[in-house]
């Protein structure tokens, strides 16, 4: 029974991983590869042109879905708290 449960809290936990990190790393993966397409057709080498903009959407990202990402991150985490009492016996 406590099996099934550790695995199920496994399974649940990567998937609040993912949604937790998609707001963030979504955006800044197109952003890096538009840039790396100008980067190609244009030949210019420059590392700062990519991590500057990449940074800039990370924080706007950030700041828009903060909120959400740290409800969805502090609901899972009074989840696992609520459930200590029944696993202890």
């Amino acid at each position: 029974m406590e099996a099934d449960y550790f695995i199920g809290v496994a399974q649940q936990s990567l998937w609040i991983l993912a949604l937790a990190s998609a707001p963030l790393l979504l955006p800044v993966l197109v952003i890096g590869v538009l840039l790396g397409m100008v980067q190609a057709a244009t030949s210019i080498n420059e590392q700062t042109l990519t991590f500057v903009p990449k940074l800039i959407v990370a924080a706007i990202c950030l700041a828009i879905f903060g909120s959400s990402i740290l409800v969805l991150l502090t609901d899972f985490t009074r989840d696992l708290f609520a459930e200590i009492p029944n696993l202890v016996r």
